[in-house]
């Protein structure tokens, strides 16, 4: 499975109609909600706000509407897409401007699977999309002298999101990949002198 890291956002015209996608990193129902009423405040002139979701590691957790085109040929289109592509923990939102001509359900179907593909295209593209790898926070905290030689250990191993606090000590969080963690525990232990541990 892929996750997003970042939003992308592409946009497509069709037949004077404009689509805009937009990919949102998401992981829990309440948060594609927030997501969703957030979209439909910002886009209010908009004719549709239409979306779908795959959440959860496998990818086992899935919604989409219509909001308000013909059933079917909106957020069934984009969901299928979505799915197609392998990812989760992730929200594709297509907000359409009636442009003055009908695209009819055929052309409805097409206009949002084409956007929700140029959308996935650009995010593959912009390196947007990565492999999931299940990873584990980790904090501690030392002295300012110790924290120059940890830095280096650091290089040894996939650091995503560190975060550095300076107080009397340098308190540091970050996630490791789980399969990292214990070697990382081991590793500043060692070097420490049993001073840090996670």
């Amino acid at each position: 499975m892929k996750i997003l890291k970042n939003k992308v956002e592409a946009e497509t015209i069709v037949k004077g109609s404009r689509f805009l996608a937009e990919a949102i990193p998401c992981q829990k129902q309440e948060e594609a909600r927030a997501i969703l009423k957030a979209q439909k405040e910002k886009y209010a002139d908009a004719t549709h706000v239409v979306h779908a979701f795959v959440l959860g590691k496998a990818g086992e957790v899935m919604g989409m509407s219509d909001d308000g085109e013909p059933g079917g040929t909106a957020g069934r289109p984009v969901l299928d897409v979505l799915k197609g592509s392998g990812a989760t923990d992730i929200m594709l939102t297509v907000t359409r401007w009636f442009g003055g001509t009908l695209l009819g359900t055929g052309g409805l179907v097409k206009a949002y699977g084409g956007a929700a593909k140029e959308l996935l295209s650009q995010c593959q593209e912009s390196g947007a999309l990565e492999e999931y790898v299940p990873k584990k926070e980790f904090s501690f905290e030392c002295d300012y002298a110790l924290y120059k030689s940890v830095k280096r250990a650091f290089e040894e191993f996939s650091i995503d999101g560190l975060s550095e606090g300076y107080t009397d000590k340098v308190k540091a969080s970050g996630k490791v990949p789980q399969d990292q963690y214990d070697a990382l525990a081991v590793r500043l232990k060692d070097l420490s002198k049993g001073a840090i541990s996670l």
